[in-house]
């Protein structure tokens, strides 16, 4: 008896811990930092705003429905009633009888439901279009495992970048979709839902930020081996920040003396693949890396920007994301220190 009563308090002890934790952790500032993807706590533009609204009041409904049903099972089980005779299955049966209740409960459902649907048809017709013609269009490409971003303007690609988009704070940005290999999807629950990229098939999104901040996106269909490390990031800033981005961004590489050895060896070993405006490098299965510094995050998103994980993905690729078409390359250190020094030139 002893031990059981020991048990069971510090069963109850446990609950309420944990209870505790899970409260704090709710009601903590920045609580949710950790989860950019849980678009049911936040929503920061136009094109999310009424699909969270619709995405609480589909789960109220749930839970509301889910009560009513657990509260109707609890009073049938602890009523108590006698045993039922011929009779009393007669009268269910009859008209005005039992059966009502169906009718009733069978009513309520489906205006319940109806009004759901017509919820979900006014969101998606609120989330069609923007509110305004928008006066930038990017053009993203899927690919296994990354993101190409061009921007796009009079037709024609005039800045190229990698797994990172920049906007400008409170304007719609058209976004075309496009896949080079298999079906992926983009998604940035904060800013929008999510659209497939199909081969051979362009389909278009639109995203807008309502403030600054930097918005975690990420693949959603499944589509091989690292679908799971093929993340982007969308970063909104003021419209002077934007085109000070923009503007450097357009501008070539300038070699610098002090890497041609480092610059010589990527251009025997990674042009193929990789581009950098400027120079005889013009790959395009993989990166474009002409303004490879200026981003936050390498390898779509596996890793932060810093020159020792440069390093590492172009030695070690393969065991940070196996699979994927970056080979590991071999690298004597003095290599290593050439081709950093020229990497960290790519302003």
């Amino acid at each position: 008896m002893l031990a059981t009563h020991i048990t069971t308090d510090c069963a109850r002890r446990s609950t309420r811990a944990a209870i505790a934790v899970l409260g704090a952790l709710a009601c903590a500032p920045g609580a949710h930092a950790d989860a950019p993807l849980n678009y049911f706590l936040h929503a920061d533009g136009p094109a999310a705003m009424p699909t969270m609204h619709l995405g609480w009041a589909l789960a109220a409904l749930a839970v509301a429905v889910a009560l009513i049903v657990s509260v109707l099972l609890a009073g049938a089980i602890l009523r108590k009633r006698p045993p039922p005779t011929e009779l009393d299955a007669r009268h269910v049966q009859a008209e005005g009888g039992g059966l009502h209740w169906v009718w009733i409960g069978t009513g309520i459902s489906s205006v319940a439901l109806f009004a759901a649907l017509a919820y979900v048809l006014v969101t998606l017709e609120s989330v069609a279009s923007p509110r305004r013609e928008p006066g930038l269009t990017i053009a993203v490409t899927a690919y296994d495992w990354w993101w190409r971003i061009d921007y796009v303007r009079g037709g024609k690609p005039e800045v190229t970048t990698a797994n990172e988009i920049h906007i400008p704070v409170g304007e719609p940005v058209k976004i075309e979709l496009r896949s080079a290999d298999v079906v992926h999807a983009f998604w940035v629950p904060r800013l929008a839902g999510k659209t497939q990229t199909i081969p051979g098939i362009v389909n278009e999104q639109w995203i807008e930020a309502d403030r600054a901040g930097v918005y975690r996106g990420q693949c959603s269909q499944f589509c091989g081996a690292q679908h799971a490390h093929m993340a982007f990031e969308v970063i909104a800033e003021p419209h002077a920040r934007f085109d000070a981005w923009y503007a450097a961004q357009a501008l070539p590489h300038a070699s610098e003396a002090s890497a041609r050895a480092g610059e010589k060896l990527f251009l025997d070993r990674c042009a193929g693949c990789h581009a950098v405006r400027g120079s005889d490098a013009n790959g395009r299965q993989a990166p474009d890396l002409t303004h490879l510094n200026s981003r936050r995050l390498i390898a779509a998103g596996a890793l932060p920007n810093t020159a020792q994980d440069q390093l590492d993905w172009i030695q070690h690729a393969q065991r940070i994301k196996p699979d994927s078409l970056m080979p590991s390359i071999a690298l004597s250190p003095a290599d290593a220190i050439a081709l950093s020094a020229y990497l960290r030139t790519l302003q």
